[in-house]
């Protein structure tokens, strides 16, 4: 977008959505903290820069490519006024990593399919938290699974929906049991891990059990094994980035496929959201479940 001459002192992510109406602030934070904004001819990465008097700001913002996301569909498992609950295939991720990434997400095609929703009043919902809105790549994700992670997740179609669900999640409202296949099998046959994890100093994009992380809690129990791996189920009472993947591979038992945790490469990563129960909107309680694949008891056979 062509310069803007700024006649009086400003944020700069506020100048930004002056500019582009169309965005919404946490779209511009993206955008600047991805270096696509200028201040006098110099990127500035701060959204809460201090724009001086005479200042010139240039953004560089192409509408059509930022909203060229592929439509894809998706297997609803669950969906009222409030909400939507889907089965996520592997190899899809949750929300996009950025406002420019063109990958579909599972937000991606939340927008799409509300977009196609008579009773969707995009219109009427507050500009910040629109839910569905291209410009905001978070917009209506409650929780998220993993890229390589398959299984239950839960969607809100509304802003209101979106606190109700997200508060569940952060008192711990809400029960969630994976599967996964491991390398042998753990002992004893029935525990709870109660290990903190951290983010690795020496792996940024990895965690690792550390005495100064945060408090992370695992139920788990052997269902079923052979001479090579474990079936486990697993009830994770916190939600720590990568918990239960961390915790298996401490144990020295990692999620087979799991080549970030030192795990064996195989087809596929085998950790799957099997069940979630959580109160909707709605006030009622619910158990929403997905089909173990069959690449899970493919490999226990």
């Amino acid at each position: 977008m062509s310069n803007l001459d700024i006649s009086r002192a400003e944020r700069l992510d506020m100048r930004v959505v002056a500019m582009l109406p169309q965005l919404t602030r946490s779209a511009a934070s993206h955008l600047i903290e991805q270096g696509k904004v200028t201040v006098n001819g110099t990127v500035v990465t701060k959204a809460g820069y201090k724009l001086r008097l005479g200042d010139e700001v240039t953004v560089d913002y192409d509408p059509e490519v930022a909203e060229s996301i592929p439509a894809i569909e998706l297997p609803i498992i669950y969906e009222d006024d409030d909400c939507v609950v889907i089965d996520k295939p592997i190899g899809l991720l949750t929300h996009s990593k950025g406002l420019f990434n063109p990958e579909p997400s599972v937000a991606s095609w939340l927008g799409t399919h509300l977009a196609k929703d008579p009773k969707n009043k995009l219109k009427d919902l507050e500009k910040d938290v629109a839910i569905g809105s291209p410009h905001n790549p978070r917009a209506g994700v409650v929780h998220r699974l993993d890229r390589a992670t398959s299984g239950v997740i839960i969607l809100a179609k509304t802003p209101s929906a979106l606190a109700w669900l997200q508060k569940q999640f952060a008192q711990r409202n809400v029960k969630k049991v994976y599967n996964a296949v491991i390398e042998g099998s753990l002992t004893p046959e029935e525990a709870i891990i109660d290990m903190p994890i951290e983010r690795n100093p020496k792996k940024p994009q990895t965690f690792r059990v550390g005495a100064n992380g945060k408090p992370a809690v695992t139920a788990y129990s052997m269902i079923e094994r052979n001479d090579k791996y474990g079936l486990v189920e697993l009830r994770p009472h916190t939600g720590r980035t990568h918990q239960l993947r961390v915790h298996l591979a401490h144990r020295g038992h990692p999620i087979v496929g799991d080549t970030f945790y030192g795990g064996k490469p195989a087809e596929r990563l085998f950790l799957h959201a099997l069940s979630l129960e959580l109160t909707l909107p709605s006030r009622i309680r619910k158990v929403f479940v997905s089909k173990l694949p069959a690449a899970f008891h493919d490999i226990m056979k």
